[in-house]
């Protein structure tokens, strides 16, 4: 296994990413790396998987490879919402022991595509946990909204780490 993403620089502001797409869930903004985005696909039902947290809704069959799929209202514990034609799918290239795997985000809209400055970068605040913020890579201010940055790789690390994801994100 490999050690956790939160104890090296990977999560600093410094290396938060310029571009970044942002989307909602409820009332908040997020954002990730451009970069990272493979492809973004409106909601369709999962192939469910037995005996995996409520977060993991299951898998998909893109183009022959399997995409485990996370609901991040779930996996962040906000309170379930109906899927609607405006929910998406963020299909993301994420880094692992086992190389890059994608991984399909579920999240209630997407916004638009940003740049963001480092003057408008800042740093996650302290609030008492690691845990609550250890996949938080900072928070940006942008048009007068505030972004909370996710870094993905930390995030999607702990659900692999769980569930044992090194079998469903192969290829098929």
């Amino acid at each position: 296994m490999s050690p956790s993403a939160s104890t090296d620089s990977a999560s600093s502001v410094e290396d938060a990413p310029s571009q970044v797409l942002t989307f909602s869930l409820g009332d908040e903004n997020f954002g990730v790396d451009i970069l990272r985005v493979k492809e973004i696909r409106g909601w369709t039902p999962v192939t469910k998987i037995p005996q995996v947290p409520a977060h993991v809704l299951g898998v998909l069959n893109l183009r022959g490879s399997i995409v485990p799929i996370i609901d991040l209202r779930v996996r962040f514990g906000l309170a379930q919402a109906e899927f609607t034609p405006l929910t998406v799918i963020i299909v993301l290239s994420v880094k692992s022991s086992q190389g890059h795997r994608e991984f399909g985000l579920v999240v209630d809209g997407v916004s638009d595509v940003v740049n963001i400055g480092a003057e408008n970068l800042k740093e996650t605040p302290n609030l008492g946990s690691t845990s609550t913020v250890e996949f938080i890579q900072g928070l940006a201010i942008v048009a007068e909204r505030m972004l909370i940055l996710l870094d993905v790789d930390e995030l999607i690390h702990r659900d692999m780490e769980q569930v044992g994801f090194s079998e469903l994100a192969g290829a098929a």
